[in-house]
């Protein structure tokens, strides 16, 4: 047998002799997880939270970056707003290079040194973490996950993650709290007694729980992780696999268990499976690792995964007949989810299934901040129709959000006492739920949307109605060739007028903004005398548009709402902050159909 060698962005790790290859397909994965999954336990990080709102460690290091540059720097958040810039990046790793004391990009010391620097009081950090899990929910991997514990196919979890997110599934899916048992750092000799007692299932945080007097979260802590956690961990090790998602192997103290024990004998013997996300290598620490374990003839592999909810999908599929599947339907039909699928190939391809969502390849990142005196979100409005100015705004905790212009801005508020003027970021994390930043993008994106294409706009709760304004414009022929006459009188109902258009509203999907659109009949003069005509009416417009004809109209509207390399201006204004989007003309899960 020959050495093999992996390469790793410039650096090599040698397999020895071995003839099996560290990497195995997903469906390889999915069909031993089946056979052996009482015993195999399961180590998530942060990746494994990504989904269900709380931000990785990766973003909050650049996070920790951008606020101690404008700290130091006395520079404006506007200038380094984008964190998705590469320049904007290059130009705080800049600053931090230049301290002489922080550590070198994607150190391991990188996430605690920073967080500790910009935050040295225990305390403050715990609050930190709060509010970044204040709004998370579970995602669906959390929720399958407390279904195969539920079915007693997931016994074990170890997490360094501080978000309560498996409770919180587990209390959903056994409709009790007191059916897991998490413990944080104070309970390390219970711990050690529930694993040798069999008391499933077991969370057990290894940094310790996000509301604990004895938070871990700094170089000297994370070293300091207590012994007999350890030595728990490198136990159980002897009687379970263990399956790693969402999780980089950056934590001396976590890594250095798994190290040890493999020193034991037969040490994870049903298997050690490290799932990686993305394109880029594993670190150097965690192939090795798996290269000792296949030394020692421990069964070991890397599997490439697309992200945790995705893993947890394709695990409990084949497993449906034996699972207590109706949480899992129900978060499907509460929590919209999308996925991206692969791109047919070949002259043929494969049945895809169009869906009416459109990617936002441009989102603002800055909106104006405003706190003063005005109460809620219906005063604000008012204040703006008061004053006589076009501001689109919405009322958050932390003051009055806004896109227009300065001047305006503080004539409408002036009178409330104005105490702050300032910028506020709009992260992507907080655009994954209804928030106040999500709706005020609602309503800049719908803005833009009437200013482009003169559209006529009905604001619903849950979506907005756009239609043509002027239905005999000759930009409408091809939706005409498709669907004969776009406005119209509804018979025997004079009062009742209907105009073709589209439904539109924002969704959070595959870790981007999408905007979601579907063709529908916009009623004007509609009442409770006349709504079941207008259903009726639109019912019998549509039920003779199949696939093909359905799948043109969906083409069209793609074309009119996407921008290619233009841009699509809320406001159109000189001065203050405009809401800037662009749309992608692909939509998910499409196929071009040949003629």
């Amino acid at each position: 047998m020959t050495d093999k060698t992996i390469e790793l962005d410039g650096e090599s790790e040698k397999e020895g002799d071995l003839s099996l290859s560290l990497w195995i397909e997903g469906d390889d994965f999915t069909r031993r997880f089946g056979l052996r999954a009482p015993n195999l336990m399961w180590l998530l990080g942060a990746g494994a939270s990504a989904s269900a709102g709380i931000p990785t460690a990766w973003e909050m290091v650049w996070e920790f970056k951008q606020q101690l540059f404008v700290h130091q720097r006395k520079a404006t958040l506007k200038s380094v707003s984008d964190l998705a810039n590469p320049a904007i990046r290059a130009q705080l790793q800049a600053h931090i290079d230049s301290s002489g004391t922080l550590p070198a990009l994607d150190s391991l010391e990188e996430y605690a040194t920073l967080f500790e620097t910009l935050y040295p009081s225990e305390g403050d950090r715990r609050t930190y973490l709060d509010r970044k899990m204040a709004s998370a929910r579970p995602s669906y991997g959390h929720v399958a996950l407390s279904c195969l514990m539920k079915a007693d196919k997931a016994r074990l979890v170890w997490t360094t993650n501080f978000d309560p997110l498996v409770a919180d599934a587990c209390a959903k899916v056994f409709d009790t709290t007191g059916k897991l048992t998490t413990i944080g750092l104070e309970g390390t000799e219970q711990a050690a007694q529930l694993i040798g007692e069999g008391r499933w299932p077991i969370e057990v945080k290894l940094h310790g729980d996000f509301r604990s007097r004895r938070l871990k979260n700094t170089s000297a802590e994370l070293l300091s992780q207590d012994m007999l956690f350890r030595r728990t961990l490198v136990d159980v090790c002897r009687r379970f696999g263990l399956v790693a998602v969402g999780y980089s192997g950056r934590d001396e103290s976590v890594m250095r268990a798994l190290e040890d024990a493999l020193a034991e004998p037969g040490a994870f013997p049903a298997g050690l499976f490290w799932l990686h996300k993305g394109e880029g290598a594993p670190l150097p620490r965690v192939v090795s690792l798996l290269n000792k374990a296949l030394q020692q003839g421990c069964e070991a592999a890397l599997v490439k995964v697309e992200n945790f909810d995705e893993v947890l999908r394709d695990l409990v599929r084949p497993m449906a007949d034996s699972l207590d599947m109706a949480p899992l339907e129900k978060f499907a039909s509460e929590r919209s989810h999308f996925s991206p699928p692969p791109r047919p190939g070949g002259n043929r391809g494969w049945p895809i299934v169009k869906l009416n969502g459109l990617p936002l390849r441009v989102v603002p990142t800055t909106c104006r901040r405003v706190v003063c005196d005005v109460g809620g979100f219906a005063e604000t409005r008012a204040a703006m129709s008061e004053a006589n100015v076009d501001v689109i705004v919405s009322r958050v905790r932390d003051g009055v959000l806004a896109f227009g212009s300065d001047r305006d801005i503080k004539k409408a508020l002036e009178k409330y006492n104005i105490t702050a003027f300032d910028l506020h970021t709009i992260e992507p994390h907080r655009l994954r739920y209804d928030s106040g930043e999500r709706g005020l993008l609602r309503d800049a994106l719908t803005r833009a949307l009437v200013r482009q294409h003169g559209f006529v706009h009905h604001h619903k709760r849950s979506s907005d109605l756009l239609a043509p304004s002027n239905p005999n414009d000759t930009k409408w022929n091809a939706l005409r060739q498709q669907v004969g006459s776009l406005a119209g009188v509804v018979p025997d109902h004079p009062e009742l007028t209907w105009v073709e258009g589209i439904s539109t509203r924002l969704d959070w999907a595959d870790g981007r903004v999408w905007l979601l659109f579907e063709p529908r009949l916009v009623f004007a003069g509609l009442n409770l005398s006349n709504k079941a005509a207008a259903a009726d009416f639109s019912r019998e417009r549509g039920v003779r548009r199949y696939n093909r004809q359905t799948n043109d109209i969906m083409e069209f509207w793609s074309g009119v709402l996407a921008t290619s390399g233009e841009e699509l201006r809320a406001l159109g204004i000189g001065d203050g902050i405009d809401a800037v989007f662009g749309l992608s003309s692909r939509p998910a899960y499409s196929r071009r159909m040949s003629a």
